[in-house]
């Protein structure tokens, strides 16, 4: 399994030249521009910082009214957040303390016990539109800002600001004093511009899921403590004034002994967010990547942690060769791989990871937060709406991504697929699974919202290989990548995309997997003598889900055959996934019919063994009836 799905993978050439435009007809999307001069005080975790924020309306509509996400609002008693976490069943156990009482488990939210000084906050000041003073109104994590004068479509305006905010205590993904000792974790720190596309504003409490964002040019000037290095999104600038690392080759960098503070200043382009973290104790290492790629990585200066950081650098620079050669060329010239965070997240040009694990672990979580740079910061499907694109895509690539740089001695399994086909069935046979098309803020469980995102999102993909075939389904990602890389895709593209690529009709594939809570179950019912030498297979479609079946036949000479019956919905055949072995091409099967049966030919042969689906990629909820043996 491991070589066949290596061979495919590896094999494909890089398509070429990057598109920057949405292929659809009328495909817009907003502009952003961020300047801002930030100063932190490392004691207090407080900071003050200035804003100014050019924003292009490149949409059809006169705007009247625009939004900014305040996130760090939702660490504090009484938050959306934290209530929430007070009445979901399952809640992050990263966020709340679990008690015993009477000898029942309860959870105690983490955000409820936050003092005045430990809570996170954003207070936006002095805010203007081209110099005028603007009414807004602060609703938990969103502020409401009424236009002095509307956006025009195709017009810019510029937006000014004061804002202080203060580091909340770490409870999930930033703040201060993480578990390892990261002093400042910085994502979603600044007041952020929401989206608007073309379903208009994109203004949800944030309550701990993930993003939806505008891209944009960020100039970001940091000012912060002499004795502590930063690692973040974008390049620095005067890296030969600051040091810490980054100088030149060569370039002795000595500050001042009166200097407190130093600033730091970078810049990024065409980015969703930046992201900082920053601590006294970093080891900063930098390593070449491949197409003149910079890699940087900074952890703590733990003896116990760094032989495994330093081994890291050179397998997180193929992982880079992998996706480059699977999906396409890494679209900017930098990546930070930071010890920061409460886990794994992605972030532009960065990611902020726990630190202290073993080998594989730290590999397997860095491959995963750096897939999400295309998947997300370069595609950025609305993660709020179809976390499954990103989530389930990125976990499909990375574990092919570890598969192919890893020995097979650090790790579990050699199949990267088959847990994930445990967990979609363990996601069913519990019952608590609902549509991929829910809201990510809607799932009635923490555990059916990730097994939904990133377990039935990456069976999606292995399962379309399946439908499809392997080398179209990576013909398929790489194409899309081409095609829709910058341009906030929707579910139906990646379909439209599949579907011109192998020529399949594949809407109900779509339909079915996504919208509905629809299983996938087939079953072989009867084998018959049929006379002369030949036998009646009777199959059963139990489940709702169509699709085509590869049947494979096992004679007790040990040679082989096999069948292959099309989903007359796709109105295509696949390509014979096992070429050595004869296929016999059998009328396709209708869904408005429950029972298929067909006849095997066999002069001189008995049947040994006959089963639906050798591959195990069609994710059929019960198996043992998939399998017949004399």
């Amino acid at each position: 399994m491991k070589k066949i799905l290596l061979s495919i993978t590896v094999s494909f050439a890089f398509f070429g030249a990057q598109a920057q435009k949405n292929p659809n007809p009328g495909y817009w999307q907003q502009h952003v521009d961020y300047k801002m001069e930030v100063s932190m005080d490392v004691k207090k975790s407080q900071y003050q910082g200035v804003q100014k924020l050019t924003y292009t309306n490149h949409s059809p509509d006169t705007l009247k009214r625009v939004f900014f996400h305040l996130f760090y609002n939702a660490f504090q008693p009484g938050s959306d957040m934290d209530e929430r976490l007070k009445s979901i069943a399952d809640p992050d156990k990263r966020m709340v303390n679990t008690l015993d009482k009477a000898g029942k488990k309860t959870y105690e939210s983490k955000i409820s016990l936050l003092k005045p000084d430990e809570i996170g906050y954003l207070k936006v000041k002095n805010l203007k539109q081209d110099g005028v003073d603007l009414k807004s109104n602060l609703v938990g994590t969103v502020l409401e800002v009424s236009l002095s004068q509307p956006l025009l479509p195709g017009a810019s305006t510029v937006f000014t600001m004061n804002f202080d905010g203060q580091a909340p205590v770490m409870i999930r993904r930033a703040g201060r004093k993480s578990a390892e000792g990261v002093a400042l974790s910085m994502a979603q720190w600044y007041p952020k511009m929401a989206e608007y596309d073309f379903e208009g504003w994109h203004v949800e409490q944030y309550l701990g899921r993930e993003f939806h964002s505008v891209w944009g040019d960020f100039d970001v000037k940091l000012t912060i403590d002499k004795d502590y290095t930063v690692g973040a999104t974008g390049n620095l600038q005067n890296n030969n004034e600051i040091g810490h690392g980054y100088q030149d080759e060569d370039t002795v960098v000595n500050h001042p002994k009166k200097t407190k503070n130093l600033t730091w200043h970078f810049n990024a382009k065409n980015v969703l967010d930046f992201t900082w973290a920053a601590d006294d104790n970093y080891i900063h290492d930098k390593y070449p990547g491949p197409n003149g790629l910079t890699l940087h990585f900074l952890y703590k200066n733990n003896p116990k942690i760094i032989d495994n950081w330093k081994l890291l650098q050179p397998r997180t620079a193929a992982l880079f060769e992998f996706f480059n050669r699977t999906v396409g060329s890494y679209p900017y010239d930098q990546y930070s791989v930071i010890q920061g965070g409460d886990g794994g997240m992605e972030y532009s040009m960065c990611t902020l990871i726990t630190g202290e694990r073993d080998m594989a672990s730290l590999v397997g979580v860095t491959a995963h937060e750096m897939a999400h740079s295309w998947f997300q910061h370069a595609l950025a499907t609305n993660e709020t709406k179809h976390e499954w694109m990103d989530e389930g895509f990125t976990s499909f690539i990375s574990d092919l991504a570890v598969l192919s740089i890893m020995d097979t001695t650090d790790q579990e399994d050699a199949n990267p697929f088959g847990s994930s086909y445990k967990n979609y069935y363990y996601l069913v046979n519990k019952g608590i699974e609902q549509p991929l098309t829910t809201h990510a803020d809607r799932y009635d469980l923490n555990s059916a919202y990730s097994i939904s995102a990133y377990v039935k999102g990456s069976v999606f993909l292995t399962q379309l290989s399946y439908i499809i075939g392997m080398e179209n389904t990576m013909k398929t990602l790489k194409q899309y990548y081409k095609d829709y890389k910058f341009t906030h895709p929707t579910p139906n593209d990646f379909k439209r995309t599949a579907e011109r690529v192998s020529g399949a009709i594949l809407d109900w594939y779509m339909i079915d997997w996504t919208q509905t809570t629809n299983t996938i179950d087939y079953g072989i019912q009867f084998v018959e003598d049929a006379g002369t030498n030949k036998t009646k297979v009777t199959l059963q479609r139990i489940g709702r889900i169509p699709m085509p079946l590869d049947i494979l036949v096992e004679y007790e000479d040990e040679s082989m055959e096999s069948f292959y019956i099309p989903n007359t919905s796709m109105h295509w055949i696949k390509p014979n996934p096992y070429p050595e072995i004869k296929r016999t091409v059998l009328t396709g099967w209708g869904w408005g019919k429950p029972n298929y049966s067909f006849t095997i030919d066999q002069p001189r042969k008995k049947i040994k063994t006959i089963i639906i689906d050798p591959s195990q990629f069609m994710a059929d909820i019960d198996q043992k009836n998939n399998v017949y043996k004399k």
